[in-house]
């Protein structure tokens, strides 16, 4: 299990890395141009906001007798739109090209698990094909920023640390209807953070485009004895979020 998660993350460090690469080697390739906002490197700390979208998904283990014991022929996971609004607020570590960031983020997740069983006539997986997971979260990102030198009005950087989310959406204790089961998932979770950016300088703001990976540190699966939650071992959230961010 810890192999799936530690490849899941290297295969996406990777799609971040050529990302970033990209993005830098085309704005170093730029010619020498005056500098906008040229004080902004002076100051020790950045406030600003953060608007963007989100793609979430789970990563789930199955029991090892998930098809002799249950009938679950297969379970897929279907990645779901989401969105996010957040307030950005940016300390100088010393140096313009340290930085941590603390963007306190309301988010709007859903994801989609797609049920495959056996046998299609029993009464309680009758009509039953996929369940669906919205989570409202609180989430508090704190991440080191590492960003190259300005080139012009231009700079790339990445990012790495951890998040906390508090789904206020969970029905963690929630009473279980057999008649008609969910999936519960924890209220509380913490996750590992990959990503990058570039930024862009106006004359009085900057602006930046970001892209971040994030996986679950702890299974976040509350364990039912419904026919929907009986096969599941574990599951850990992954997002991938895509975010507009101004600062000034």
């Amino acid at each position: 299990m810890q192999y799936h998660i530690s490849h899941s993350v290297f295969k996406n460090m990777k799609l971040i890395g050529f990302f970033i690469f990209f993005i830098a080697f085309t704005g170093f390739s730029q010619r020498e141009k005056p500098k906008n906002y040229g004080r902004f490197d002076e100051r020790l700390i950045h406030f600003g906001f953060m608007l963007g979208a989100n793609s979430s998904s789970f990563s789930v283990y199955q029991k090892p007798d998930a098809y002799a014991q249950y009938g679950l022929k297969s379970l897929r996971i279907k990645s779901s739109a989401g969105g996010q609004v957040g307030i950005v607020s940016t300390l100088k570590l010393g140096t313009p090209v340290v930085r941590l960031r603390l963007i306190p983020t309301l988010s709007f997740q859903e994801r989609v698990l797609s049920y495959q069983f056996e046998d299609p006539d029993n009464l309680e997986q009758d009509d039953f094909n996929e369940e669906r997971i919205n989570s409202t979260n609180l989430d508090f990102p704190l991440m080191f920023q590492f960003r190259t030198l300005r080139v012009n009005n231009f700079a790339a950087y990445a990012l790495i640390g951890a998040q906390y989310s508090s789904d206020l959406q969970s029905q963690e204790k929630a009473s279980q209807d057999f008649s008609d089961p969910f999936i519960k998932i924890k209220q509380h979770d913490f996750q590992g953070q990959i990503g990058g950016g570039v930024e862009f300088f106006a004359p009085y703001f900057k602006f930046g485009m970001e892209i971040k990976y994030s996986h679950g540190f702890i299974n976040s699966f509350v364990p039912e004895n419904t026919f929907i939650a009986r096969p599941i071992q574990s599951t850990y959230n992954r997002v991938w979020w895509f975010s507009i961010i101004f600062e000034g």
